[in-house]
């Protein structure tokens, strides 16, 4: 088995990867982490299906443990650790430069985003080089030129190979690229978080060579239709926190989930396969980011990336789209989106 690939931008524009990607945020942002041969298993999965010369794009954060601990970044490590070939397999993005200490509140001061990724590093205790980095959040405290040139500091000290950026305005795109390079940008994109400033920044990274990395393309699995009230979710999750996710908005929003279930089983594929291939069809630089911690489902979401929807498919899931009433927000709070 192998799937459709393509490459990212900016300095990392002759990296070729899987068009579909591997979030593993849920992994271990959670009360109890999923059992590590589980989670090794659904990563080695995807890996394994690619063709020889591409990678697996795998994203993880410096806070996506409970309580905002390191424990994705420790697991990444015991991975490469156990599996020592796999590492030149992955393109390993962080996202990182929150406060220490338990803090949700972004510190992408020169100071903040080296303590970060010096963090990082520590935690991968060597076993894989972080290939991307990226602040998870604008930091309206400090230019985002300061923030970029840090980054650009690290580079040259080897402690980072490409920069990205994450939940960016098109025009803050447009600036950083202006300081370094930018190699991706990570937005939310499904077909219940297609927000007019997300279609400006696939235009913009599309003009400027940044390829979109499109996270929670299944609705953070709401779109799976494997969710249908809160008690779905496991005991600490996050997503019982979020606005999108209390009963009464899961039972209104449930009409999008029926309407492209509908759509993909008359094209013969999941519902999770027809979110993804949506996304992908935003354009050859979009990268669609599914989280999974099952290896059968790792198989599955990558598939998705091979499915072709005709105009006549595009048309109809763009009306679901575009007559859905979403209601809740996607974060319980601001959540500095856009920045």
């Amino acid at each position: 088995m192998t799937f459709v690939t393509t490459s990212l931008g900016g300095t990392a524009s002759n990296i070729t990867v899987g068009k579909v990607a591997h979030g593993l945020m849920l992994m271990t942002w959670r009360t109890e982490s999923v059992p590590d041969e589980q989670c090794f298993e659904a990563i080695k999965a995807g890996v394994d299906a690619l063709p020889p010369g591409a990678k697996m794009f795998i994203n993880g954060g410096e806070f996506y443990g409970h309580n905002l601990s390191t424990a994705n970044i420790e697991m990444i490590a015991r991975f490469f650790e156990k599996y020592p070939d796999y590492a030149d397999k992955i393109f390993l993005s962080v996202k990182g430069g929150l406060k220490p200490g338990g803090s949700t509140e972004p510190d992408c001061s020169p100071a903040g985003v080296r303590r970060s990724v010096e963090l990082i590093n520590e935690k991968l205790r060597g076993t894989k080089r972080l290939d991307l980095y990226e602040c998870a959040r604008i930091d309206p405290k400090v230019p985002l030129e300061e923030s970029i040139r840090a980054l650009v500091e690290l580079k040259k000290e080897g402690k980072l190979d490409h920069i990205g950026m994450s939940e960016c305005s098109a025009d803050s795109l447009r600036r950083g690229n202006a300081v370094h390079p930018i190699a991706a940008v990570e937005i939310e994109v499904s077909p219940w978080s297609y927000e007019e400033e997300g279609k400006k920044v696939i235009a913009t990274a599309e003009e400027l060579g940044i390829a979109v990395i499109a996270y929670s393309p299944l609705g953070r699995g709401f779109l799976t239709g494997q969710i249908k009230r809160p008690e779905d979710l496991p005991e600490g999750d996050f997503r019982r926190t979020l606005p999108r996710f209390q009963e009464d908005n899961i039972k209104h929003n449930f009409a999008i989930v029926d309407a492209l279930t509908a759509i993909a089983e008359r094209k013969n594929v999941t519902s999770a396969q027809l979110s993804i291939a949506w996304v992908a069809s935003l354009g050859k630089h979009v990268i669609p980011l599914p989280g999974s911690s099952h290896p059968k489902r790792t198989l599955e979401n990558c598939a998705g990336g091979d499915v072709e929807l005709s105009t006549e498919d595009l048309a109809e899931i763009n009306s679901v789209i575009d007559s859905a009433e979403v209601r809740g927000t996607r974060y319980a709070h601001e959540a500095l989106l856009w920045g």
